[in-house]
């Protein structure tokens, strides 16, 4: 759960620090106070989208952090991606943080290390579920429904079992697309493919041979120059005239010179040691030289082979890439693509066949999985009417009504045709009678904004069972409801956070009174700036503050908060 949020230059936020406790924490206070800011600020930790707006204004960045306890119930799968990015400490706590410039750039943070928003929002959804203004009405929006629905039926493994079967059938239908678009075009694509491959072939590269073949080139092409420089270096170095001697008739009188030198100061032999030392290296290299004059060729013949081998290499290099390497695997790639051409027809056979087969596996997947949110949608609709029953909807009635897609194959339980979409082979939508008589008919035409909260309300009671999500957010749930229902609110609300840390932002002092936290949000002007006070209230207060919510603290009003506050803790105890 949420056990620290620190926020700093955020909107009209200058500074402030919340340690929330566990339960239903409550947050009230005048419209345009920041209650919903605070809430704006953990969206923003756990992946929200922000803009340099939320900058306080003439800051040059805001400054967000929250620290986590991570849950039990799920924080095997919160370790695991904490590993994959090399971010796990071996703690069950987790810091997240935001940093949102007023340049417009905004930096994410996960214990101290900077990460993409992408991972702080894949891991946010572990830690919080928020609901804010006009969240819950995403009940209004058919496609979400499902997805209630399999948290609910706790079908993930069905789920899971059914879209690696869809995966699988969408890479047959791929591949099945793709060579029936190369059987189109196979004659014409086949003589390029197999001109391509011989050409490349035939050639018969060596990865190397570039590189040999240009400094034989260079032999060949220089063999004059080099013969002759040769030549000139074996005659200065030991062959030389009378008039001229060579460098090894030179080294010779050096050595005798030196051996007289060394018979009157024997401390000198290891100068002549050296000297007979490279007397005898001067030997090697002219002996080695002469080697190489012998291997000199004078081969024009050679020379056109050389080159023409060369420009054979460019000219592939320029049709199929910028090296040899490049050049063989170019047409390594044309073979493979050939044998596919030429047997494109065998292939698409064996997978006309495959794609049969997984049809009936997806089938059979896609009816289990239906099965399961078939029975457990029921047992929804009776857990959900309970729970609208104590939310003084007496008689209200909740359904889920499933339709197939059309079109794609038939379903063998069915007969009729199926698409198969990613998310099985259903489509429901939540449909209400809110009063006793009149038809159940779907929620996105008939529910007022008072019942779709509740309705919002009842399905997160219900789902509470499956939801190992800790921190859950409410913003002004209470909308479209007045003191009655607010108590029925209210008492879900707190029986909720029995289970879930509740942070709920609301004007209803009926609802307000279940908190096992209260907190008072309030604005203060200072010079000409708006700063945003949050204020943990004691009992006293909290009289004070309810009494304020229903108009003013008049002692009419403040009976009647004591009398709220107490109505609700009876109602508490009676829940226990």
């Amino acid at each position: 759960m949420l056990t620290e949020l620190r926020i700093q230059n955020f909107a009209i936020i200058q500074k402030l620090e919340l340690q929330p406790g566990a339960g239903l924490l409550i947050f009230t206070g005048e419209t345009g106070a920041g209650k919903s800011i605070i809430l704006d600020a953990i969206m923003a930790l756990v992946g929200g989208k922000v803009d340099s707006t939320m900058v306080r204004q003439g800051e040059e960045r805001a400054v967000l952090e929250a620290d986590f306890l991570l849950p039990e119930d799920n924080r095997q799968q919160i370790i695991a991606i904490l590993e994959r990015e090399e971010l796990y400490e071996g703690e069950p706590h987790l810091t997240l943080g935001r940093e949102i410039r007023a340049g417009g750039r905004s930096v994410a943070r996960m214990n101290g290390r900077s990460v993409s928003i992408g991972l702080l929002k894949e891991l946010g959804a572990y830690l919080v579920d928020i609901h804010g203004q006009s969240e819950h009405l995403s009940l209004l929006d058919v496609r979400s429904h499902l997805g209630l629905l399999d948290r609910y039926a706790d079908c993930e493994q069905e789920l899971a079992v059914y879209q690696a079967e869809y995966h699988r059938l969408q890479e047959i239908r791929r591949e099945l697309k793709a060579l029936r678009e190369l059987e189109k075009e196979s004659a014409r694509r086949s003589e390029l493919l197999a001109f391509q491959a011989q050409e490349i072939e035939a050639a018969k590269l060596q990865t190397d041979e570039e590189k040999e073949l240009t400094q034989e080139r260079n032999r060949l092409a220089n063999a004059e120059l080099l013969a002759g420089t040769a030549q000139e270096t074996l005659a200065i170095l030991d062959e030389g005239s009378v008039e001229s001697p060579s460098a090894t008739d030179l080294m010779g009188q050096a050595i005798k010179l030196l051996g007289s030198l060394t018979r009157v100061d024997p401390q000198q032999a290891a100068l002549a040691d050296q000297l007979e030392l490279a007397s005898d290296t001067l030997s090697e290299i002219c002996r080695d030289l002469r080697g190489y004059v012998d291997t000199i060729e004078f081969n024009p013949n050679r020379l056109e082979q050389v080159e023409t081998r060369l420009e054979l290499i460019h000219q592939l290099k320029r049709k199929y890439g910028g090296s040899i390497e490049a050049v063989l695997a170019y047409g390594g790639d044309a073979r493979d693509q050939l044998e596919k051409v030429q047997h494109a027809g065998e292939r698409i056979s064996e997978l006309e066949t495959e794609e049969k087969r997984a049809i009936e596996l997806i089938l059979r997947a896609g009816s289990t999985l239906s099965e399961k949110r078939r029975l457990a949608a029921a047992r929804m609709g009776s857990d959900v009417e309970v729970e609208l029953k104590d939310l003084n909807l007496e008689g209200a009635e909740f359904s889920v009504a499933f339709a197939e897609h059309s079109a794609d194959a038939p379903n063998r339980h069915t007969g009729k045709h199926t698409d198969f979409k990613e998310t099985g082979l259903d489509e429901v939508e939540f449909l209400i009678a809110p009063n006793p008589g009149e038809g159940l008919k779907p929620l996105v035409k008939i529910a007022s904004g008072g019942e779709t909260s509740r309705l919002m309300l009842a399905l997160k009671n219900v789902l509470a069972k499956a939801d190992y999500i800790p921190t859950l957010i409410f913003d002004e749930i209470d909308q479209g409801i007045g003191g009655r229902v607010g108590f029925a609110v209210g008492g879900k609300m707190w029986q909720l956070g029995r289970s879930h840390q509740v942070m709920c932002v609301t004007h209803l002092p009926q609802l307000a009174a279940f908190g096992d936290e209260h907190y008072q949000v309030s604005k203060q002007i200072s010079g000409d700036r708006t700063l945003t006070m949050v204020g943990k209230l004691g009992e006293d207060e909290r009289v004070l503050e309810l009494a304020q919510m229903a108009g003013n603290t008049s002692e009419t009003n403040l009976k009647a908060a004591r009398e709220i506050l107490n109505r609700a803790r009876d109602k508490q105890a009676a829940l226990k």
